[in-house]
């Protein structure tokens, strides 16, 4: 129970770093795809120092099976968020962050499929309020004209972030900063395909620059996954999916008060929404609220 509560804190630090990337990425006078390059490639750096740096070494990577999901998850990372950021520029952090994290809908719904996790009824209850919270923010924000190529990115993003977290768990015995430094191994080799493919690139990084890339290198990119990858491994796939719901939620309230990116209070209302299920269905609301217990200890909460 305690490696569990560890593991689910790390990885909801991981989420919140994780959600400051569109809002630093907005400081960068580069496009979509340059940050994203830029982000791969440096993440990846820094992991793979640490990854060294630690006394790991590459032979450490036995299990064939392991690696082959992590390198698809690494894939469908790098396309998530090729996809992602170009959404940022045409729909906004806000929206298009909050429709990617429809992603835990997918990973819920096939659960119990892939992974043989009972689906109980306080986490479809806590399911529901959360996809409630991301109809109410999106929903005036459809309403009033956005792109519909940016939101069909989003869209896109949001199956390769399910097709990511799907792959990563699927890796049984790989875990912690080998999996993390795998995962971001793989995610800048794949962006520097698709500019490849793309023709090729040629940019100017501006003095100015650097400091929001950094962040979204290192914080956003390495930082985060590795608190990320390293614990979704022990979490099960509906806590890792209604948990993830806190970083759109994150995201939407960051994009409000430095991009000014408007919340009305039934945007405001959904996010509340949002966190509400993410810590009913995983029971957090008992690590800081007392609660009766029967005449066993067993809390009357189920």
């Amino acid at each position: 129970m305690k490696k569990h509560k560890n593991s689910l804190a790390f990885y909801i630090v991981g989420i919140l770093m994780g959600s400051t990337q569109g809002v630093v990425a907005s400081f960068i006078d580069l496009n979509s795809y340059e940050i994203v390059l830029l982000r791969s490639v440096i993440g990846g750096v820094f992991v793979a120092v640490l990854f060294f740096g630690t006394g790991h070494r590459i032979s450490e990577y036995r299990n064939k099976r392991d690696v082959f999901f992590i390198t698809l998850s690494g894939t469908s990372m790098a396309v998530n968020w090729l996809l992602l950021y170009e959404a940022f520029t045409l729909i906004g952090v806000s929206v298009a962050t909050i429709i990617n994290f429809c992603a835990p809908i997918i990973v819920v719904v096939l659960s119990p499929l892939i992974f043989r996790e009972r689906l109980t009824l306080r986490k479809l209850l806590a399911l529901a309020l959360a996809v409630t919270g991301v109809f109410l923010i999106s929903g005036q924000a459809v309403s009033h004209g956005l792109s519909v190529r940016g939101l069909l990115l989003a869209l896109c993003a949001m199956v390769m972030n399910a097709a990511m977290v799907i792959f990563n768990k699927l890796s049984r015995e790989t875990k912690g900063i080998d999996n993390a430094a795998l995962q971001l191994v793989v995610a800048p080799i794949a962006v520097l395909l698709f500019f490849a493919v793309r023709g090729g690139f040629h940019f100017q990084i501006q003095m100015g620059d650097w400091i929001p890339i950094l962040w979204v290198g290192i914080v956003s990119t390495a930082l985060s996954n590795l608190l990320f990858f390293s614990t979704i491994g022990r979490l099960p796939a509906q806590t890792v999916s209604l948990c993830g719901y806190l970083e759109p939620a994150s995201a939407a309230v960051l994009a409000a008060v430095i991009l000014k990116e408007t919340m009305t209070p039934v945007q405001i209302l959904g996010a509340a929404l949002i966190v509400g299920g993410a810590v009913w269905g995983e029971g957090l609301y008992r690590k800081f609220m007392p609660c009766e217990r029967t005449g066993n200890g067993e809390s009357l909460f189920k």
